[in-house]
Protein backbone atom coordinates (compact mmCIF):
# COMPACT_ATOMS: atom_id res chain seq x y z
CA UNK A 1 0.00 0.00 0.00
CA UNK A 2 1.26 3.48 -0.87
CA UNK A 3 1.43 6.00 1.97
CA UNK A 4 -0.57 9.21 1.52
CA UNK A 5 2.57 11.39 1.77
CA UNK A 6 4.08 10.02 -1.46
CA UNK A 7 3.15 11.94 -4.61
CA UNK A 8 2.98 10.41 -8.08
CA UNK A 9 1.72 11.94 -11.32
CA UNK A 10 -1.25 10.18 -12.96
CA UNK A 11 -0.15 6.89 -14.50
CA UNK A 12 2.95 6.50 -12.30
CA UNK A 13 3.65 4.65 -9.07
CA UNK A 14 2.69 1.25 -7.81
CA UNK A 15 -0.80 -0.15 -8.25
CA UNK A 16 -3.18 0.16 -5.35
CA UNK A 17 -6.47 -1.68 -4.96
CA UNK A 18 -9.70 0.13 -4.21
CA UNK A 19 -13.39 -0.70 -4.34
CA UNK A 20 -15.40 1.00 -7.09
CA UNK A 21 -19.14 0.81 -7.63
CA UNK A 22 -20.43 0.90 -11.20
CA UNK A 23 -23.89 0.40 -12.59
CA UNK A 24 -24.44 -3.05 -14.03
CA UNK A 25 -24.85 -1.67 -17.54
CA UNK A 26 -21.56 0.27 -17.41
CA UNK A 27 -19.65 -2.73 -16.09
CA UNK A 28 -21.21 -4.97 -18.73
CA UNK A 29 -20.22 -2.54 -21.50
CA UNK A 30 -16.64 -2.39 -20.21
CA UNK A 31 -16.37 -6.17 -19.98
CA UNK A 32 -17.75 -6.55 -23.50
CA UNK A 33 -14.96 -4.28 -24.74
CA UNK A 34 -12.01 -5.58 -22.74
CA UNK A 35 -13.02 -8.85 -21.06
CA UNK A 36 -13.11 -9.53 -17.33
CA UNK A 37 -9.34 -9.29 -16.91
CA UNK A 38 -9.06 -5.91 -18.65
CA UNK A 39 -11.44 -3.91 -16.45
CA UNK A 40 -8.78 -2.41 -14.14
CA UNK A 41 -6.56 -1.28 -17.01
CA UNK A 42 -9.57 0.19 -18.82
CA UNK A 43 -10.65 2.14 -15.74
CA UNK A 44 -7.05 3.34 -15.17
CA UNK A 45 -6.89 4.73 -18.72
CA UNK A 46 -10.36 6.28 -18.38
CA UNK A 47 -9.37 7.97 -15.12
CA UNK A 48 -6.16 9.32 -16.68
CA UNK A 49 -8.13 10.77 -19.61
CA UNK A 50 -10.60 12.40 -17.21
CA UNK A 51 -7.75 13.95 -15.19
CA UNK A 52 -6.28 15.34 -18.44
CA UNK A 53 -9.68 16.82 -19.37
CA UNK A 54 -10.14 18.32 -15.89
CA UNK A 55 -6.66 19.88 -16.07
CA UNK A 56 -7.42 21.28 -19.53
CA UNK A 57 -10.74 22.71 -18.31
CA UNK A 58 -8.87 24.43 -15.46
CA UNK A 59 -6.30 25.89 -17.88
CA UNK A 60 -9.06 27.18 -20.16
CA UNK A 61 -10.91 28.72 -17.21
CA UNK A 62 -7.71 30.42 -16.03
CA UNK A 63 -7.04 31.72 -19.56
CA UNK A 64 -10.61 32.97 -19.93
CA UNK A 65 -10.38 34.65 -16.52
CA UNK A 66 -7.22 36.50 -17.53
CA UNK A 67 -8.13 37.24 -21.17
CA UNK A 68 -11.87 36.94 -21.50
CA UNK A 69 -13.66 34.22 -23.47
CA UNK A 70 -12.44 33.30 -26.92
CA UNK A 71 -14.09 34.99 -29.90
CA UNK A 72 -16.42 32.38 -31.43
CA UNK A 73 -15.88 33.59 -35.00
CA UNK A 74 -12.09 33.52 -34.61
CA UNK A 75 -12.27 30.00 -33.20
CA UNK A 76 -14.49 28.87 -36.10
CA UNK A 77 -12.09 30.40 -38.63
CA UNK A 78 -9.08 28.70 -37.05
CA UNK A 79 -10.94 25.38 -36.82
CA UNK A 80 -11.82 25.67 -40.51
CA UNK A 81 -8.19 26.38 -41.37
CA UNK A 82 -7.05 23.31 -39.42
CA UNK A 83 -9.72 20.99 -40.82
CA UNK A 84 -9.86 22.37 -44.35
CA UNK A 85 -13.55 23.33 -44.05
CA UNK A 86 -15.23 26.70 -44.44
CA UNK A 87 -15.49 28.90 -41.35
CA UNK A 88 -19.29 29.02 -41.61
CA UNK A 89 -19.47 25.21 -41.79
CA UNK A 90 -17.26 24.84 -38.70
CA UNK A 91 -19.44 27.21 -36.71
CA UNK A 92 -22.63 25.49 -37.84
CA UNK A 93 -21.34 22.11 -36.68
CA UNK A 94 -21.28 23.19 -33.03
Amino acid sequence: MVDDDTSFPPGDGPSSGISVSLTAGTLQAIRERVGKRGVSAYLERAAQRQIERDNLDELIADFDGANGPADAEAVAAKRAKLTGGAASEAGAAE
